[in-house]
């Protein structure tokens, strides 16, 4: 009796000391996670991440908590944390691919190639991003689609980000008969993008006056560039105005489109 008495004392110790750290240890995790929390909104981190980063450090916080606890009951952990480990192991095997978009969500959300509102084009598809999560990013097309995109595909290939600068720069390519007066129609090709109000100029940041050139001449056409600075959101108004623009006024001007022709010379 004086040994199972002392046994079962013993025991209750364990058990009171095992309390207490479960009890002191959810305390500091609670704290911890108020901390992270605050020092991520300070860092001004993208949500989705914060939520990850505070959910990732109270899951891995709380397990090795149980383990001292199991610890301090006189359990063998050693065990334990191998069953942990192995079983890890075989989920993350299982999910395999589920864990690379978890990668590719940290990278996306920690260098922020593209945020929410911005106009992109990857994998093939065009549009406004709606959502970023921890594991896929939505986008909204042109033509009302809603497009959603594993991150672990999007880190790994290429991004084209419409909205990351404030101006973008507008070509017109314009082909017109050999014989024209090439001088003149850089001229008139400058006046009407000139008279455009949303048209840039050099006393824009980063912009310059918007100018012509002969940029090539091919079998049945001398071709003409027209380039422009442009707001970012004024991009596709100001191409279509100014296509419409060059296609009325330049024949008015004298100036014909060239089409493809083939000249044939008889010889008797």
């Amino acid at each position: 009796m004086s040994t199972l008495l002392q046994d079962f004392v013993d025991f209750g110790m364990k058990v009171l000391g095992a309390i207490a750290i479960y009890i002191i240890g959810a305390w500091v995790i609670k704290r911890v996670k108020r901390s992270i929390s605050k020092l991520l909104e300070r860092k001004k981190t993208e949500p989705t991440l914060a939520s990850f980063i505070t959910s990732l450090t109270s899951i891995l916080m709380t397990l090795f908590l149980i383990l001292m606890t199991i610890g301090a009951l006189g359990v063998n952990t050693t065990s334990i944390a191998a069953m942990l480990g192995a079983g890890a192991m075989a989920i993350g095997m299982a999910l395999s691919g589920t864990m690379e978009n978890f990668a590719g969500g940290l990278i996306i959300l920690l260098f922020k190639p593209f945020k929410v509102g911005d106009f992109i084009s990857v994998q093939g598809f065009t549009g406004t991003v709606t959502d970023v999560t921890i594991v896929n990013t939505k986008i909204l097309t042109t033509d009302n689609r809603c497009i959603m995109i594993p991150n672990g595909a999007l880190s790994n290939g290429t991004i084209d980000n419409f909205s990351l600068k404030p101006i973008r720069r507008l070509e017109w390519k314009v082909g017109v008969e050999y014989g024209t007066d090439v001088g003149k129609c850089i001229s008139a090709m400058v006046k009407i993008a000139e008279k455009d109000q949303r048209i840039l100029n050099s006393e824009f940041q980063g912009a310059e006056n918007p100018y012509a050139v002969l940029s090539s001449m091919k079998d049945s056409s001398v071709e003409l560039s027209l380039r422009a600075w442009v707001k970012a959101e004024d991009y596709w108004t100001v191409n279509f105005a100014i296509n419409k623009e060059l296609y009325e006024r330049l024949p008015e001007l004298g100036f014909n489109f060239a089409y493809p022709h083939l000249d044939v010379k008889v010889n008797n």
